[in-house]
């Protein structure tokens, strides 16, 4: 039975991740890159296709963990009737190499401790061949892909899995260290693992400390952003979504998406949360990539990318894994790269304004790049497309998606009126009033009193939350207050936001989902903008209880089960995480920054409206 979702801790080099279980399981490592797919554990939990095991042989030891302070060094301390051990877990890269390390100490008495490594690469697909160097190091081996193996503890194969037994003593270390490089390159040379984790330890916290930690939620907003780090690639400044494939939306079902992409979606609210924490390098990194990815003919624009900006990601199914508690299929690759999702021309367009006002260098190719994409938006913006939830049931005229193709028109508008850059100006101003008049005229419910999740339809999404928080309407518009109503009578159950209603099939998937944390913080984001703080503030709290033991969140939560589901870290839920919190602490939060301005604007086109009635 694998591990609740929730019962992983991940640690990671900013070149791949991997993720640990209560019980001192590895069951996932690895994510898609330009030099190789492998993996050597295929999912969470299934531990025929791939898992490194490293725990106490007594059964249900007490079991307690966090992190060493500031870092991505993970502390798992099992205590057994005979004494108590500690496993530290950690990632660490040389050139053209990443380490896997797990030392294990003894803490009192004698602890009896097993190994198990089962690699497979080609998410569970190969086995390697095993064979032992002269320095002793194991070798596996398959095709580009090679794992070394260092440690002093006698191992043996069973079965196509690598094990062993040992004894450590209290003030012992034993330590294993897992290389990956590729197998035509080469062979990496030994590695110390307690220099190591010195070395890695300090590079965390020095990292951390450009983080003002005196604010009342510092502790889960800077586990937030050391997550967002290790989401993070190192050297082309992309952050996937979510560092694993298939885990479940709902358990059992086949809403199941590999998420180890970089979406444009994300990238103002990324923006927004490196900048106000003060991380100035990431937030330039981040733009970088967006530059980069985005470049080209803009009708080529995807909705994401790899994390080195790659176009090609193509989803196919893996029959041979099971997946999740029989969660199938489980998929590689994303098909939803190639839909048309108007709202990403919104979140570029705003990204690059909000890195204008943060004082990021200017970039000429840049507003000539976004002058190209506004230009091609003017030609598809009253086209319908597949929304922000990449549905698979069809195109529709999504409000949300015309909303944020407002948001690129204001923002580009914006960007000539504050920074003096040149383009038509009248076109993009007369372009910005006539979605917006189509959005106020067919996109609301009169009946409900609320904006609806697409024209003629009134079916109600959480999307529609962001509606004041990107300026289109200000947040006493009554409209505004009346969505917000509708939202909290249909869309919230036991107390957080559904996207939208999957059971009225009308996605093009079988119905069934958990709440989604990110629609969630945006909720409490909306009580902020209405002046109901305490409201804000319960349901914070509440969303912070679901934390796990050291501070993560998956991408949605079932509160009848209580569980967490979907994919594991997840960037979404810990970005929205990081604004909430800066919109409660502060009046100059993301939510007030983002509609400031473009708020008065859409006041101003629904009063002119109204006089033209």
């Amino acid at each position: 039975m694998p591990s609740h979702i929730e019962d992983y801790a991940v640690i990671g080099n900013c070149e791949t991740l991997a993720l640990v279980s209560r019980d001192g399981s590895i069951d996932w490592l690895g994510l898609p890159r330009f030099d190789s797919a492998a993996c050597f554990a295929a999912l969470l939990g299934d531990s025929q296709h791939g898992r490194w095991l490293i725990a106490p042989t007594a059964r249900d030891p007490r079991v307690e963990r966090r992190y060493r302070g500031d870092t991505l060094i993970l502390e798992t301390i099992f205590e057994t009737e005979m004494g108590a051990a500690c496993v530290i877990d950690f990632m660490s890269r040389r050139e053209g190499v990443s380490d896997l390390v797990r030392i294990v100490r003894g803490v009192r008495g004698t602890v009896a401790m097993q190994t198990e490594l089962v690699v497979r690469f080609e998410y569970g697909a190969v086995i390697p061949w095993v064979s032992r160097e002269d320095d002793g190091r194991l070798e596996f081996t398959a095709g580009p892909d090679r794992l070394l193996l260092d440690t002093t503890v006698p191992l043996r194969g069973v079965d196509f899995r690598t094990v062993g037994e040992f004894n450590v003593k209290e003030k012992d270390e034993v330590c294993f260290t897992l290389s990956r490089a590729l197998s035509y390159g080469p062979t990496p040379a030994p590695f110390h693992a307690i220099d190591a984790l010195a070395e890695v330890g300090a590079c965390w916290s020095t990292w951390a400390k450009q983080f003002d930690a005196t604010g009342e939620w510092s502790a889960a907003v800077l586990r937030s952003l050391l997550t967002l780090k290790a989401l993070s690639h190192r050297e082309t400044g992309g952050i996937v979504a979510a560092g694993t494939t298939s885990l479940p939306e709902k358990i059992g079902g086949a809403r199941n998406w590999d998420y180890r992409f970089c979406w444009l979606r994300d990238a103002t609210f990324t923006l927004y949360a490196l900048l106000g924490a003060g991380f100035l390098a990431e937030a330039r990194a981040w733009r970088q990539w967006l530059l980069r990815a985005i470049a080209g003919s803009p009708d080529d624009l995807q909705i994401m990318y790899g994390i080195g900006g790659e176009r090609r990601l193509v989803e196919f199914e893996v029959p041979w894994l099971p997946g999740y508690e029989g969660s199938a299929p489980v998929r590689i690759g994303n098909a939803a790269a190639g839909q048309l999702q108007l709202d990403v021309y919104g979140e570029v367009l705003d990204a690059l304004y909000i890195a204008r006002r943060a004082g990021l260098e200017a970039n000429d190719a840049s507003w000539s790049l976004e002058c190209a994409l506004i230009e091609h938006l003017a030609t598809i913006w009253d086209q319908p497309d597949d929304g922000i939830w990449e549905v698979r049931g069809g195109r529709r005229h999504f409000t949300h998606s015309k909303v944020m193709a407002w948001v690129a028109f204001d923002r580009a508008v914006r960007s000539i009126e504050e920074f003096g850059l040149e383009g038509p100006i009248d076109c993009w101003r007369a372009i910005r009033d006539s979605i917006h008049e189509q959005v106020c005229d067919q996109g609301f419910d009169d009946e409900q009193n609320s904006f609806v999740q697409s024209y003629g339809d009134a079916a109600l999404d959480a999307s529609l939350l962001l509606i004041p928080m990107v300026g289109f309407l200000p947040a006493s518009d009554p409209r505004v207050r009346g969505t917000l109503e509708a939202i909290e009578r249909n869309l919230v159950r036991d107390g957080f936001v559904l996207r939208y209603h999957t059971s009225e099939g009308t996605d093009g998937l079988p119905p069934g989902e958990g709440a989604f944390l990110a629609c969630s913080f945006w909720l409490a984001d909306n009580y902020i903008l209405q002046g109901r703080e305490q409201d804000a503030r319960e349901l914070f709290g509440r969303l912070l209880s679901l934390l796990n033991d050291v501070g993560l969140l998956a991408e949605e939560y079932d509160p009848s089960a209580k569980r967490q589901l979907g994919n594991f870290p997840q960037a979404f839920s810990h970005l929205a995480l990081i604004n909430t919190a800066r919109n409660l602490a502060s009046s100059n939060g993301p939510a007030h920054q983002r509609s400031a301005g473009s708020s008065k604007t859409g006041a101003m086109l629904c009063e002119a409206a109204r006089c033209a009635d």
